[in-house]
């Protein structure tokens, strides 16, 4: 009666399986897609990164768990080197932001950078580096003062 019982909760366990209803996946195909929209601009007080948030893993399944952006800068000629890390917060929010950036403050006037992105997943798959931009720092013009602006005035023709 005993080994009538155990069989019968090993049968049951056998069909219910382990709770996982997909195949396992290998490490590659569940790491974010690389980032290809990694753009650079100059700024008054510095370098603004910003790029589209993947929303799919390099298996190209939907990514639910993506956790932070690593964010690495490199001078013209030199490696890259870790500048900061932006977190994903928004994992379980109905409204998701899809476009980030990040302002790189500790540059300097005439010199040249290049950067790239890694996305991380909470379970730590990263993915491979974004898309390189570089660009050679400048202070963008200022804005034109209202109250210094003049209208053009037509000129009658001749």
């Amino acid at each position: 009666m005993k080994s009538r019982r155990t069989l019968a909760l090993i049968a049951a366990i056998a069909i219910t399986g382990c709770g996982v209803k997909s195949l396992p996946v290998p490490p590659e195909r569940a790491m974010p897609e690389r980032i290809a929209s990694l753009e650079a601009t100059s700024q008054r007080n510095g370098v603004m990164l910003e790029w589209e948030k993947p929303d799919r893993t390099a298996g190209g399944s939907r990514l639910n768990d993506l956790g932070s952006f690593e964010v690495d800068r490199a001078d013209d000629i030199g490696p890259y080197k870790k500048l900061g890390l932006v977190l994903v917060t928004d994992q379980d929010r109905f409204q998701q932001q899809h476009r980030y950036n990040y302002l790189d403050g500790g540059v300097q006037v005439g010199h040249r950078y290049r950067y790239q992105v890694i996305s991380t997943t909470l379970d730590h798959y990263r993915s491979d580096p974004s898309n390189e931009a570089a660009l050679t720092h400048k202070i963008p013009a200022p804005p034109p003062n209202p109250e210094d602006f003049v209208i053009p005035q037509p000129k009658p023709l001749p």
